[in-house]
């Protein structure tokens, strides 16, 4: 029996995740299994204490990702339970996806992937990614499109990832380039490849509401709580991660700070946006992970923070018309003004923290940019590969360049594929809408029992 056209879009969704989910019932079945208990008392302490000083950050990390970033993107008013249910399927999806592309690219041995806790966390930072891209086509794109998108893109940041840090030697402890300036650009190309040169006009439904504001708000704060988790979870336990924690804190304090200056000195009447506060008081925890557990002054982490709130700030009232208007780029969340802008800044405080660095400020363990007491000419040579100085200046710019000229021309491919119709992407009076794949119970605002099929055309017959 043929499906019809009305529930055509919304019989694909569960179709890919059943497969998906077959397919990763099958895979772990045969080829994934847990490390063998240790018999030892001391191995058996070691890995206890891993777990203990591990699951807490993770847990921060999945109320961050869960709770704090769904309720940030709940800022469009009619498209509060897409933007949370797709988060968490997004998050889940993707974190699976790339449990599987890293256990077979790093972690296959003996025809069998051993999984273990600091693997799982490596993946949950490979679906971050996907999240913030997302951002940029929240609300005119269906669930099979975004699944698509997070297919292609967990492989191309795993090889991004690993071109940066493993081949280039790049310092980014909290993935301001990695995760952050990648994921911005990927999705500005993704988008500018999906819409084409057409201006999106502002839709009557993106508009967002006093309530739908408050709620996003809500979702900044505990973001803003949880965030020296993501940024010191990888670092090296003791000092490192002291420092990371105490200069993510720094910046962000800051960057809160600056945001309320600069947004009510860039209003007329001196009143605040929400659009400002919910991203400016983020932007701090964006530059400074780059740099987080390296030795540097707290004034240093202050004044990224402060910066890197300006940019954000002037993003959102700038930068994000014009290139709205000139360029023809549709950036929904603005993601380009709190990831993009922000991680570019973090990557060149990393060149200037290398280039300038003088004397540890902890004053106890070696740092990663030089030994204790002394200065830039005493680095320690096993950690850069002999490359000294200079030669990790260039190479914390050359990720930089590769994470943002890899993430472009890879988004701007994934945007071209993700235009097929079979995709079923949502015609424009049905953007930024729960009713379309939502039993929405107000039926004041849900449409009429005739337009279900008159939806499901539309979404079949849109010509991307």
């Amino acid at each position: 029996m043929a499906v019809p056209p009305s529930t055509y879009p919304r019989r694909l969704l569960p179709l890919f995740l059943g497969l998906f989910q077959g397919a990763l019932l099958l895979f772990f079945a045969l080829f994934v299994t847990y490390d063998e208990p240790s018999a030892q008392a001391e191995d058996t302490s070691l890995v206890a204490n891993q777990i203990y000083s591990t699951f807490p950050f993770f847990q921060d990390i999945q109320v961050m990702l869960l709770v704090g970033l769904g309720l940030l993107l709940t800022f469009l008013p009619r498209y509060g339970f897409s933007a949370l249910t797709h988060n968490f399927l997004l998050l889940t999806f993707s974190m699976q996806w790339a449990l599987v592309l890293q256990g077979l690219l790093h972690h296959f041995h003996h025809g069998q992937i051993h999984l273990d806790l600091h693997k799982l966390l490596i993946s949950e930072f490979a679906a971050v990614t996907v999240l913030i891209s997302v951002g940029a086509i929240l609300g005119r794109a269906s669930p099979c499109q975004l699944l698509i998108m997070a297919t292609c893109e967990i492989p191309i940041y795993l090889a991004s990832e690993w071109v940066i840090v493993t081949c280039l030697g790049v310092l980014d402890v909290g993935g301001t380039i990695t995760i952050h300036v990648f994921s911005c650009y990927f999705g500005l190309g993704v988008s500018k490849a999906l819409f084409r040169a057409t201006k999106q006009p502002l839709h009557p439904k993106e508009t967002p509401t006093t309530s739908s504001d408050l709620m996003s708000l809500v979702g900044t704060l505990i973001l803003w709580v949880f965030w020296p988790s993501f940024v010191a979870v990888l670092c090296q336990p003791g000092d490192a991660q002291h420092r990371a924690i105490l200069n993510t804190l720094l910046a962000m304090s800051a960057s809160a700070i600056t945001t309320v200056v600069a947004s009510s000195l860039l209003d007329g009447d001196g009143k605040l946006s929400p659009g400002h506060l919910q991203n400016g008081s983020l932007a701090g925890g964006v530059a400074i992970g780059v740099v987080a557990d390296m030795a540097m002054p707290p004034v240093a982490a202050l004044a990224l923070g402060s910066l890197s709130a300006v940019v954000c700030v002037l993003g959102f009232t700038f930068l994000t018309p014009l290139l709205r208007r000139k360029l023809t780029l549709n950036d929904q969340c603005g993601i380009h003004n709190l990831h993009g802008l922000p991680g570019i800044l973090g990557a060149t405080a990393s060149v200037v923290a290398v280039l300038v660095a003088s004397k540890d400020t902890s004053g106890s363990q070696p740092s990663q940019l030089f030994l204790v007491g002394g200065n830039a000419s005493e680095v320690v040579e096993g950690q850069w590969g002999g490359r000294g100085v200079g030669g990790q200046a260039l190479c914390q710019a050359a990720g930089l360049a590769v994470a943002v000229g890899a993430s472009l021309l890879a988004g701007l491919l994934t945007g071209v594929a993700l235009r097929l119709p079979c995709l079923a992407r949502p015609p424009e009076r049905l953007c930024f809408d729960d009713s379309l794949y939502f039993k929405v119970q107000d039926e004041a605002e849900s449409p009429g029992p005739d337009s279900s099929a008159e939806e499901g055309a539309l979404a079949l017959k849109e010509q991307v």
